[in-house]
């Protein structure tokens, strides 16, 4: 236990407080030089991982705070990376932001989470962060093709990271999920199954990942002779009674519909109640095929057809990619396009 921890005079108004752990206490209790725990704890790569790993701990123990005034002056920057998100949060976007979080565990970066309301201009976040140089990099999510976002950025060489693909994603960092490759494995199932009338409820067709995803859907669509319709009055991003509301108009006017494909667990939790409501049998009648993040559907419908995207991998490799656009921009843009192959279970 180290000699300030338990000062009977911590918090005193009058004896004072315990002094604030600084470098030098990290390095008198480590018995190495105090440059040396400095750039361990920056993640110098000439300090050996486990030399590292054994500042980090003390620091930890000990409660050690970096004055981010101090590290700013000496080395330029913030130590920080900021998430921007919508503030429309669902357990997709909750998994996102921890991800991100445990890929910055045993780092110097610290996360910051930037939300903005969905009728806000999605700009505003991104020329604070750059114009008060807040954070040494951003991560991005809801990527459009001609994000005007990315676009801000790459004009300023300002370091980023996208879950998402713009049409310039061949230059910057990007994990992205294969929404196209999704969309083709959704209607070769429901074809095997015997489906011929699919409803989808997308994502807003201004994202890029909505445009893979419906492109995937029509071309084994036309393969297949399945009939298709894009739900117009609702996406996957609005509220769950809205995508209920919207499924159960298009089931009026559309009563052959047997198969519904969505972007989200909350969309197909939509589709199950609004197709229990109405005496149909999910397996039976009709088929709802979608992707989570977590294993929820199962639970609530063992029939449901779901595929798996893997939204922590995504989270930790958008952190390294920062990272690594901030420390060593001179290096090809990690990107990595996480593929599914295997049917739903």
């Amino acid at each position: 236990m180290s000699d300030y921890e338990n000062d009977p005079a911590h918090g005193h108004p009058t004896l004072g407080r315990t002094p604030k752990p600084t470098l030098k206490t990290i390095s008198k209790i480590s018995g190495l030089a105090v440059p040396t725990v400095s750039r361990a704890l920056n993640d110098a790569p000439d300090i050996g991982s486990d030399t590292k790993k054994l500042i980090r701990k003390i620091a930890d123990e000990i409660g050690y705070v970096p004055n981010r005034a101090g590290v700013r002056l000496r080395t330029g920057r913030t130590n920080v990376i900021s998430l921007v998100m919508s503030t429309e949060h669902d357990n997709h976007t909750a998994r996102l932001i921890s991800s991100v979080a445990g890929g910055f565990e045993g780092t110097s970066f610290h996360l910051n989470v930037m939300p903005y309301s969905p009728n806000a201009d999605i700009m505003k976040p991104i020329r604070y962060i750059y114009e008060t140089g807040s954070a040494d990099a951003v991560i991005l999510n809801q990527i459009e093709p001609e994000d005007a976002r990315i676009a801000y950025l790459m004009e300023r060489n300002f370091p980023f990271a996208t879950h998402g693909r713009s049409n310039w994603s061949d230059q910057h960092p990007y994990y992205d999920f294969d929404n196209e490759t999704y969309g083709r494995l959704a209607i070769d199932m429901l074809h095997a199954r015997g489906r011929k009338h699919v409803a989808v409820v997308a994502p807003p067709l201004r994202q890029s990942y909505a445009l893979h995803l419906v492109a995937g859907l029509r071309e084994r669509a036309a393969a297949t002779g399945l009939s298709l319709s894009i739900l117009e009055s609702v996406t996957s991003d609005d509220q769950t009674p809205d995508v209920a509301e919207g499924i159960a108009a298009h089931l009026t006017t559309a009563p052959d519909t047997d198969a519904i494909v969505t972007a989200s667990a909350a969309s197909a939790l939509a589709a199950f109640a609004t197709a229990e409501s109405r005496g149909v049998t999910i397996g039976k009648e009709m088929d709802i095929f979608a992707k989570e993040a977590s294993p929820v559907l199962k639970i609530v419908c063992k029939d449901i057809l779901t595929i798996a995207e893997e939204v922590g991998s995504a989270g930790e490799f958008l952190a390294k990619a920062a990272i690594q656009a901030i420390k060593q921009p001179e290096l090809p843009p990690m990107q990595f396009l996480e593929i599914p192959t295997a049917g739903p279970a």
